[in-house]
């Protein structure tokens, strides 16, 4: 019988991309990047399933540039922190099927306004932080990707990991510095269509998924206008980031935040994109089923193979495409 195969290993090449391998392309400002404490939890129990490209390069975390490696954080540059991303990873590898793989690539600057991805005035934006003083630390994280061009970074990495797998969704976190009016709106939109039109990809299978800021919190205003992307972009979805805990900053989550966000991204994605009721579903081992488990449907009559939907094996609910 068919069986929800383990992971083969790491950077496996494929012939054809893997349309068991979900890769999504992660944006935003400070909170994206990760401010959280890396702990621990965090370091350690990363499925093998969960994946990160780097477009920059941290040989001191194992992260080699342009190359497939294990997600463990941190996952946007070396001497980042723990972010969201590292959560909604790890909540996809335990609900999706055990022979589906995540992969990420983030690409964040500290406090940059959206226009750090605008095509039109990106470069502009970047003379503009160049020559300001004050803005020495942002400017620095900008030169860390090659060219000081970090929209151009995120196109030439997502490039090369479309030939291994499929690019299935797009995650913002970005806001704080200027999501207050419908104009923010407009330009998510624009970036977002960009990115899909120089990647060939369509919306209808490419969600946009954008996080809240932190509430309460000194930008909590910014929900606002957050809130408002769906009205602009069918195929967008908000993930709350209400109960999700911050520093004492008043503007960035703490580790525990980051987790909860992280894996309210990955919910989001599961229940309002995929349609997957998780009430039904458990979470899937990163083992082999198996081979001679019996199998029974939701209904419980005795299946010869494994059925598309939920399936009931060694008395444990799996999901299979």
């Amino acid at each position: 019988m068919l069986a929800v195969s383990a992971l083969a290993g790491l950077g496996s090449i494929h012939a054809e991309p893997d349309s068991n391998f979900r890769i999504f392309l992660c944006i935003g400002q400070s909170n994206m990047t990760g401010q959280g404490t890396i702990e621990m939890q965090d370091k350690r129990n990363v499925s093998s399933r969960f994946q990160m490209m780097s477009p920059v390069g941290c040989d001191n975390y194992s992260h080699p540039k342009h190359q497939w490696s294990l997600a463990t954080p941190p996952l946007c540059r070396c001497g980042t922190r723990l972010g969201p991303v590292d959560y909604f990873g790890r909540t996809l590898v335990k609900y999706l099927p055990s022979n589906e793989r995540v992969g990420v690539i983030v690409v964040a600057i500290d406090g940059c306004r959206m226009d750090m991805f605008d095509p039109d005035v990106c470069k502009s934006y970047i003379n503009y932080i160049a020559g300001e003083s004050s803005l020495s630390w942002q400017i620095a994280q900008v030169r860390e990707y090659p060219g000081s061009n970090p929209l151009k970074c995120l196109l030439e990495t997502a490039k090369i990991a479309q030939k291994d797998g499929v690019i299935s969704g797009i995650l913002v976190h970005q806001g704080e510095s200027d999501a207050y009016s419908d104009d923010w709106c407009r330009q998510v939109k624009k970036v977002y269509e960009y990115l899909l039109s120089e990647l060939d990809l369509k919306a209808d299978s490419v969600p946009l998924l954008a996080g809240e800021v932190l509430n309460p919190g000194q930008c909590a205003g910014a929900n606002n206008t957050i809130d408002r992307l769906p009205q602009f972009i069918n195929t967008a979805y908000v993930v709350s980031s209400q109960g999700c805990t911050g520093q004492s900053d008043n503007l960035h989550f703490d580790s525990a935040g980051y987790r909860k966000l992280g894996q309210r991204y990955a919910e989001t994605y599961l229940e309002k994109f995929l349609k997957l009721d998780l009430a039904r579903v458990e979470p899937v081992a990163d083992d082999e089923i198996p081979e001679d488990a019996p199998v029974y449907s939701v209904g419980g009559y005795q299946l010869d193979s494994p059925q598309s939907g939920i399936n009931i094996i060694n008395g444990k609910k799996y999901l299979f495409e």
